[in-house]
């Protein structure tokens, strides 16, 4: 049977199922992309055609006008293009086997290039302006920007060397430029690698500025170029990289939404706790929230000790529990004291409910158009992991109902609790910072019931919650080595001694009641007015 054909019989049967009364006419939202938008995103000819449209590009600019012509300039031209994709292949080959991120290089680059060559030809047409170098003082960081700020630091990187190589040869064949774009370029990489804020760009497009002006002038001055002139060309220079990054500041969320990508930046502003989501888990479920600003506090903390990213384990953590706003009053947290919900339902109809958190919160993500790093970090930050309090109770009622049996002689047998009942939908963490994320999640639940947190009892409560996880094999695929999980281990439990510390206990205040000369101790077992007005008051 096809895809096509299984997913129309479920339709079928659920359609079945509805009519019946057995089942609600609400069908849940997917976080799958869809099947023909993955495929474009790997197909192998669409990648042929964007090397072959890049390749093709470059090479037609190579006989935009050229004032040292080099006879075989196209072949040059052509050979840099190849061996620059052939390098994208070798030493970043996840970004060459994902169509989006390969034309975001590639037309960053082309972009690049274009305003070099424009920018050159402009210079030989306007000679009388004696403007004939300027091209030199025009950092055009353009694509090292774009796609450090979108792919990372080495992609960055790659594309400073790709960029320069092809630009010097393009523009007057000039080792001068090919040496001023590598500064600006690496300029702009080193700015951006840890870009947090909007402003973050602005003062990279000032760097690169800068290096491109300062390498400028000295090139001047060695060619004893006029002092006006320089310093005209080093503050357009300047304006230049400026305008870069407010270009790139402007259009990055429209990049950001086609490439489906995150930027540091983004995951800032999703931290904001004003998050409709976030306010509704404020008001609706106030045990929900504070446990998910805990765990935020504990996985930061953590992915910073293995240098995972720090600010997406922390907005993981603020939405990962968003789907308890359904049903808030069946979670420990946000009980009240006294009234458990469960105590008149089945095992595994309890099991049903805390399990259905996950796939309510991925709906709700979804319906808030949350990033897929945290709809992932929804799915999998409890894995397919057992809900072991009902399950170990419903073994239990299980096999007192098969004594009755036997002590009664009613013939029968038990069939066994299932344990694939009681477990969650998985799948299993797949990064580094949702594997985080389950550890911090698990140790920040228990250390709720420890009587005495000594620092002692909490060192061996993160490592039995460890040594489940691990067992469990919930941690097999996230990427975390041993000697990573335990250093995740290590800071959380210093977190939590660090929260958990017991206060040192105060001496009882004695207070002077008026004249009389008496004084009565501050204490619970104090009944004077004095004193109970003191305690209210402090």
């Amino acid at each position: 049977m096809t895809l096509s054909e299984l997913r129309w019989f479920r339709g079928l049967e659920h359609w079945r199922l509805v009519r019946k009364g057995m089942a609600c006419g609400r069908l849940r939202r997917t976080a799958q992309r869809p099947a023909w938008l993955v495929g474009l995103d790997r197909s192998l000819w669409v990648r042929v055609l964007l090397c072959a449209g890049f390749t093709a590009s470059v090479v037609a600019l190579s006989f935009w006008r050229q004032q040292h012509s080099t006879g075989c300039l196209w072949l040059l031209a052509l050979l840099v293009v190849l061996s620059s994709l052939l390098l994208l292949y070798l030493e970043l080959p996840e970004v060459f086997r994902s169509n989006s991120q390969l034309g975001l290089v590639c037309g960053s680059m082309l972009v690049n290039v274009l305003i070099s060559k424009g920018v050159y030809v402009w210079t030989l047409q306007h000679q009388q302006w004696e403007l004939r170098d300027i091209y030199f003082y025009v950092p055009t960081a353009f694509a090292p920007l774009l796609v450090t700020v979108l792919l990372g630091v080495r992609a960055g990187v790659y594309t400073v060397v790709a960029t320069a190589l092809t630009a010097a040869l393009l523009v007057n064949q000039s080792l001068i430029l090919l040496a001023l774009d590598l500064v600006a370029g690496c300029t702009g990489v080193y700015c951006t690698r840890n870009a947090r804020r909007r402003r973050d760009l602005l003062w990279a497009g000032v760097a690169v500025g800068l290096a491109g002006s300062i390498g400028g002038v000295l090139f001047g001055w060695a060619s004893r170029t006029s002092q006006a002139y320089l310093w005209q060309e080093a503050l357009l220079s300047v304006l230049s990289g400026i305008a870069t990054s407010l270009l790139i500041g402007t259009f990055l969320p429209i990049f950001e939404d086609l490439l489906g990508a995150q930027t540091a930046l983004s995951w800032v502003e999703l931290a904001d706790l004003n998050h409709p989501l976030l306010r509704r888990l404020m008001m609706e479920a106030p045990g929900t929230y504070h446990h998910s600003l805990m765990v935020a506090n504990l996985a930061e903390a953590a992915a910073v000790a293995v240098g995972a990213n720090p600010t997406l384990c922390r907005v993981m953590a603020y939405f990962h529990d968003v789907g308890k706003l359904t049903n808030p009053h069946y979670f420990a947290e946000n009980m009240v004291p006294g009234a458990n919900p469960h105590d008149s339902l089945s095992p595994s109809m309890s099991a049903l409910i805390i399990i259905s958190h996950v796939k309510e919160g991925v709906d709700l993500a979804l319906q808030h158009r949350l990033p897929r790093p945290i709809i992932e970090a929804i799915q999998q930050h409890h894995g397919d992991g057992l809900v072991y309090y009902f399950y170990h109770r419903a073994k239990r009622m299980s096999e007192d109902a098969q004594v009755g049996r036997q002590l009664l002689g009613v013939p029968g047998s038990d069939s066994g609790v299932q344990e694939g009942t009681f477990r969650y939908p998985g799948p299993k963490p797949q990064t580094k910072e949702i594997g985080i994320l389950m550890l911090a999640d698990a140790v920040e639940s228990a250390s709720r019931c420890l009587e005495k947190p000594t620092p002692q009892r909490i060192e061996e409560l993160v490592e039995e919650i460890v040594w489940q996880r691990i067992w469990d094999r919930q941690l097999d695929e996230c990427g975390l080595s041993l000697k990573e999980i335990w250093k995740v281990a290590a800071r959380l439990s210093s977190m939590l001694k660090t929260a958990m510390h017991s206060r040192l206990q105060y001496p009882k205040q004695e207070i002077r009641d008026g004249g009389s000369g008496q004084s009565a101790k501050r204490g619970s077992g104090s009944d004077s007015p004095a004193a109970r007005s003191t305690s209210a008051s402090r």
